[in-house]
């Protein structure tokens, strides 16, 4: 039981049904039109199916691929073949001698490496085929691939358009032969020089229409170093179909789904986009919020400044009214000393008047005193003593008139 091997989407095995078996098959089917008797080249392999198609008819194929898995598959299961040889090795470091081969065919090998090493497989494969031996390589047809289905082929490394395709051919391969490939009414590959003599239409009971061939999705080119070695060949059209007639709806199906394929990718643009904005518009908020943060602890600070202001104010407002009572009170103390000094201002005038008057009548005391000092001076002197019954006698008359 050979080792199972998983469909990568990529590399055909047998059992997979779609256009990459109509595809691959006819390659190799077409490709045995010039394998008889032949020492074959099956570079890149794989699975190990296409050298199993050469060998029925071959004199000798050698499977040649880079991964040892597959070639483990290759070699259990089709180990009854003993005109099949496998090896590993890469087909730019070929492990076989000059001019081993009568034919080389390499299906959809080139374009799965990198531009740089494209052209040392080409220089292999010149070494290692006969002097008239032939190569039949086929390379995806970028433009019809690629670029106008907007597809990417993930495995692909360096895809071409015909012109760069024969640029690198005619390095080693002066003489080339070009047929079109492509899944069309099955799988339809033409002679790229002679195909005008077919016609081709499309249509339904309601109408028909001649239309032209379509572009190439694939080119199968048949080289050799000089024209005469290319072979005698009349046929211009070469078509391979399934049993089943199923390749229509296999056909839409798959172009649905390449259609829902890129309107995924438009919608993840259009996704990635939004997710942009909405990261812009987070970053937005963020920095909003670290403004309201700095605005809240200016307005915090602010408002602490506020209050502190306010209370100053308060205790300002405090202070003014007990200082306004206060001299409300002085005020009123003031009036109350104000009338308690008129009141003293007029005891005090009512003391001076009545110190006056002390004085007036001290003063008249005093001059009585005085006057009665000189009586009694006088009386008491001889001639007061003399004139004493006088004065008495004076008196006594005066008395009487009075009386």
């Amino acid at each position: 039981m050979p080792p199972q091997i998983e469909f990568t989407g990529e590399r055909f095995i047998p059992g997979v049904a779609g256009e990459i078996e109509f595809e691959h098959v006819h390659r190799y089917a077409f490709a045995c039109r010039h394998a008889a008797g032949k020492r074959v080249l099956d570079a890149a392999c794989g699975e190990g199916y296409g050298s199993a198609l050469l060998a029925r008819i071959a004199a000798t194929v050698a499977g040649v691929d880079i991964d040892a898995a597959t070639l483990a598959h290759a070699g259990a299961r089709y180990v009854s073949l003993p005109n099949v040889a496998f090896h590993q090795a890469s087909v730019a470091t070929l492990p076989f001698a000059d001019a081993s081969f009568d034919l080389i065919v390499s299906f959809e090998t080139i374009e799965h490496l990198d531009a740089a090493d494209q052209p040392r497989m080409l220089a292999e494969f010149s070494r290692v085929l006969a002097p008239r031996g032939l190569l039949i390589l086929s390379a995806p047809n970028r433009v019809e691939y690629s670029d106008k289905r907007g597809y990417a082929n993930p495995f692909h490394r360096h895809e071409h358009d015909r012109a760069e395709l024969d640029g690198l051919l005619v390095t080693h391969f002066a003489a080339r032969r070009y047929y079109h490939q492509r899944v069309w009414l099955g799988s339809t590959l033409w002679r790229e020089r002679g195909a005008d003599a077919y016609a081709a239409g499309e249509g339904d009971s309601a109408a028909v229409a001649e239309v032209g061939l379509p572009p190439a999705m694939y080119y199968v080119v048949v080289a050799a170093r000089a024209d005469a070695d290319l072979p005698t060949d009349p046929l211009g059209l070469s078509l391979f179909s399934d049993r089943e007639q199923e390749l229509h709806r296999l056909q839409a199906q798959g172009s649905e789904i390449i259609r829902l394929d890129a309107l995924l990718g438009e919608r993840t643009a259009m996704l990635d986009k939004q997710t942009a904005h909405v990261t812009h518009l987070e970053n937005l908020v963020a920095f909003r919020d670290k403004l309201i943060v700095e605005r809240d602890a200016q307005l915090e600070s602010h408002g602490l400044r506020m209050l502190q202001f306010e209370r100053q104010e308060e205790v300002h407002a405090v202070r003014t009214a007990a200082a306004e009572q206060e001299s409300s009170v002085v005020r009123a103390e003031l009036a109350r000393l104000r009338d308690d000094h008129a009141v003293i201002d007029e005891a005090h005038s009512a003391v001076n008047g009545e110190r006056a008057t002390l004085r007036a009548e001290l003063d008249a005391a005093r001059a009585a005193i005085a006057a009665q000092e000189r009586i009694i001076d006088y009386r008491q002197s001889l001639r007061g003593w003399a004139m004493l019954p006088w004065q008495r006698l004076r008196a006594i008359r005066q008395r009487n008139r009075t009386g």
